[in-house]
């Protein structure tokens, strides 16, 4: 259970770091939505661009069976690398998104 408990606070400070981050164009804001006691995490963009409404899921964590499960990341470099330089061990993250049989070619866990 410590485990846990320290992957989800560094998710949650990897996370908050980009609301933080000002977008360089439009009337756009980073917002993080945790819900702790389902451990889904996620970071949401939203506003306006150019008279066009956006609302888009930038970053989607959770944790499943004591692994980071990364669902969805659109960032530029990868919230992964940045998982794996603040402390969770690369073979307790899953990169969701690809493909399962995929994954195992991956630096991450499989599954």
């Amino acid at each position: 259970m410590a485990a846990l408990d320290t992957y989800r606070t560094i998710i949650a400070n990897v996370l908050d770091e980009y609301t933080q981050i000002p977008y360089a164009y439009g009337d756009l804001q980073c917002k993080a939505v945790f819900d702790r006691e389902n451990d889904h995490y996620l970071l949401v963009t939203l506003g306006w661009d150019n008279g066009l409404r956006v609302y888009s899921v930038l970053v989607h964590i959770d944790l499943i069976n004591g692994k980071v499960w990364i669902q969805q990341d659109n960032t530029e470099d990868g919230v992964a690398t940045e998982l794996v330089q603040a402390g969770i061990s690369n073979d307790h993250i899953v990169l969701g998104f690809q493909a399962p049989e995929l994954r195992k070619y991956t630096a991450f866990a499989a599954a």
